[in-house]
């Protein structure tokens, strides 16, 4: 099976795709998969660690072809704050959850939850509903993404106390 050879950031690769491929949040973060493009052509994607695909990102394959990465629309909410320091400290509320956000200059969006939603509202900012790609910062410490309140590494090493659980 053909593999991938490299992986072009968005923007950085100017060949016509041979191929595409319309992966979700999850499915953009991999370290072994075979995929297959919407055209049929089947690969392997074989990292040493698992990577972030991002949308429009490119997949040279083995021979050369590259497949676009395409980033599926997800059911989001766009969030608007009066000026920087509200959106600031809705940042920093969604940051206190480890909630996935995207930042986009002015706005955040983050997944549909009712909750957090409801959070935003009493914080101040205003929302809209929309389909887009979501594409979250990533980890403080390089990991490429965040995951709610589970973090997959051991904190035995040091207090982890900061006024929440994470149960």
């Amino acid at each position: 099976m053909i593999r991938v050879q490299k992986i072009h950031p968005a923007g950085s690769w100017l060949t016509e795709p041979s191929d595409t491929i319309t992966l979700d949040r999850e499915d953009r973060h991999r370290r072994r998969a075979v995929l297959t493009g919407q055209n049929g052509l089947s690969f392997l994607l074989d990292e040493p660690n698992a990577v972030h695909l991002h949308h429009r990102d490119g997949l040279e394959l083995e021979d050369g072809r590259i497949v676009e990465v395409l980033a599926e629309p997800e059911d989001l909410v766009e969030i608007e704050a009066e000026d920087t320091a509200h959106l600031v400290k809705i940042a920093w509320h969604l940051g206190n959850r480890h909630l996935p956000t995207q930042l986009m200059g002015q706005t955040l969006r983050i997944r549909r939850d009712h909750v957090i939603e409801d959070m935003v509202a009493r914080l101040g900012g205003s929302m809209s509903l929309v389909s887009a790609p979501f594409d979250p910062e990533g980890g403080a410490y390089g990991h490429g993404r965040t995951q709610g309140h589970h973090h997959g590494h051991d904190h035995g090493h040091h207090r982890h106390d900061h006024g929440h659980s994470h149960d």
